[in-house]
Parts: C-alpha cells; structure tokens; sequence
C-alpha cells in the first residue's frame, strides 16, 4: 500500500513540475510573439509630380495607387535603390550631358534606372542588352554595332545616343513625354495600336499588360526618391558612393589577337579593360573592315581609392 501511495505522489510531483515548464514556454512564447519590429512606414503620395516639364496628376484613385505599389516597392527594396544611387554617382554625370546635348529631359536618367538599376552589364530574358535595356535590331536600328566580338549596346555612352534618338523619334509622334516613356517599354507600334482602339490620347488611360501599366510610375517613383533620398531613409556619405573613373583614349584600327595582352601591355588587367569598356564581348578583335575603335585605358590613380578624390553628382545625395 505504502508503495502505491508513493508511485502516486511521484506522478503528482511529476505532472505539475511538467506543467509548470509548459507554463512557461507557453509564456515565452507569447511574449516573443508580441514583439514589435522595427517601424515601417508607408509614403505620402504626392498630389501631383512633373516629370520631363510635364504635370502628372495624382488626384485620380487609380493613378495613385499606381505610384503608391511602386514608391513602397522602390523605398523598400534597398539593396536594389542602394546600388541605384552608387552606380548613378559614377554615371549619371556622362549620361545627363549626354540627354542635354540630345535634347531629352534629364528625368530620362530614371528611365535607365528602371531598366537596368545603372548595371551597363544587364541582360534580360528578352534579349535586350546594357543600361538602357536596348534589343539588338533596335540597336543597330539607332547606330550600334551589335555582333559577338563588339556590342556597343553595353557602352554606356553609345547606348544613351541611340535610346535618345528613340525617345525623340516617338515624342515626334506623340508629343508627351510620359507617353514616350511608355512607348519604350512597350515599343511605339503596339502602344499606337491600343490609343487607337482604346480611344485615348496618352498612355495614362490605358489598359495594358502589368509590365507596361506600372512602367512610368516606377520612374515618376525612382525620381522621387533619388531626388530626395532623406526624406525616405536614405543616407550616404561621399565616400560610399561609386566614383566616375578617368580615362586615356586609344584608337586601336586593326585587329587585336588578345586584348589580354593588349590590356598587359598597357599596365592593365583584363578585367580592367573591360570593366571600362564593357561594348568589348570577346577576347579578341577581327576587325575586317579596319574600323576605329576608342577603347578607354583607366588612369591608374583613379583606380586606388587612397589616391582619388571623391565627388558628388547630386549634393542632396550625401550628408557630408
């Protein structure tokens, strides 16, 4: 009997210790669940925006909650926006001069920045090539080379000629620079067949497949927030921002056998030559034809951030 009433004394202990565990676990657990992360917030959507001298109202429901899904996307996806703004310090000096010269509205720049995240090497599952996203036929269309030993397609100054030459090609036909923006995206034919059938006059009130639809406003979103990177959480110093690279010119008429020797032979790395001349696809150069080619040989200094001095494209950009 004594032993019974022992057994059942051990299996009380036993339960309530047992509970008491599951008592608190259950209490940590609750506690972690209740926890509250760090603060998000959602952007103010502006009651309108100019975009290339043109005002864009977003009083209408639809339009703004078109600018709000790519603002929110644009603020939040910072690894993506971060790397927008170090490579735009680097290239966002020769390709504003670029669109001046041209006489296309400098918030093209975000043009580019939507298509590419300012990655001149970007490729895409269309085929389309460099920063400014450039299919071949529409490349050699605008004066590109596009072969497999040359591609000027990646040479982010060729490339912003020839998308310049379609940008004002299409604002001839349309007359509004959205529009324009639109037509890049979905090509001039296929955004003119649907005004026509949908019966409107700019790209705003039309219907389209989603890639096209959100198009402009992830531009109109990508100039908000590189326009004033503070007011949405973004801070850089001068230093953490990618640095334009000086160049010596080298006019090279004939075949190269190996440019990585010819890189060699000019203090170089390969990789250096094509880091600064990413239009070069091969290892090597036929060059029947004896065409002259402008290939850029960094200047060492400009390599070595001990030696360089850092400068800023847009002083809103950095807060030193």
């Amino acid at each position: 009997m004594k032993k019974i009433l022992l057994m059942a004394a051990l299996l009380l202990m036993s339960s309530v210790t047992m509970h008491g565990q599951l008592k608190r676990e259950y209490s940590k657990t609750s506690t972690t669940s209740s926890t509250v992360f760090s603060t998000t917030a959602s952007p103010d959507i502006p009651t309108s925006v100019t975009f290339a001298g043109e005002n864009v109202s977003f009083d209408r429901l639809d339009m703004a909650e078109r600018l709000d899904r790519e603002l929110t996307s644009v603020i939040y996806g910072q690894t993506t926006t971060e790397l927008c703004f170090k490579r735009a310090n680097r290239y966002f000096p020769v390709l504003a001069k670029i669109l001046k010269e041209q006489g296309v509205p400098l918030d093209f720049l975000y043009l580019a920045v939507t298509e590419s995240s300012m990655d001149y090497n970007a490729y895409s599952s269309a085929k389309a090539a460099g920063m400014w996203q450039l299919l071949a036929g529409t490349g050699r269309d605008y004066g590109l080379e596009v072969g497999d030993e040359v591609d000027e397609r990646y040479d982010p100054e060729k490339s912003t000629v020839a998308a310049c030459k379609y940008l004002k090609a299409a604002y001839k036909k349309y007359g509004h620079w959205p529009t324009v923006a639109a037509s890049y995206n979905a090509g001039m034919q296929r955004l003119s067949n649907e005004l026509s059938k949908q019966k409107v006059d700019n790209s705003f009130d039309l219907y389209l497949v989603q890639e096209t639809s959100r198009y402009v406003f992830r531009i109109i979103a990508y100039k908000l927030v590189m326009e004033s990177p503070k007011r949405y959480g973004y801070r850089f110093t001068r230093k953490q921002l990618y640095q334009p690279v000086s160049y010596m010119t080298v006019d090279v008429t004939g075949a190269v056998p190996s440019w990585i020797d010819w890189a060699k032979s000019r203090g170089i790395t390969y990789a250096q030559l094509r880091e600064a001349n990413p239009w070069i696809r091969s290892t090597k150069l036929t060059n029947a034809s004896g065409k002259t080619y402008k290939v850029r040989v960094p200047k060492k200094d400009d390599l070595y951030r001990s030696k360089r001095t850092y400068t800023v494209y847009n002083k809103d950009w950095v807060i030193d």
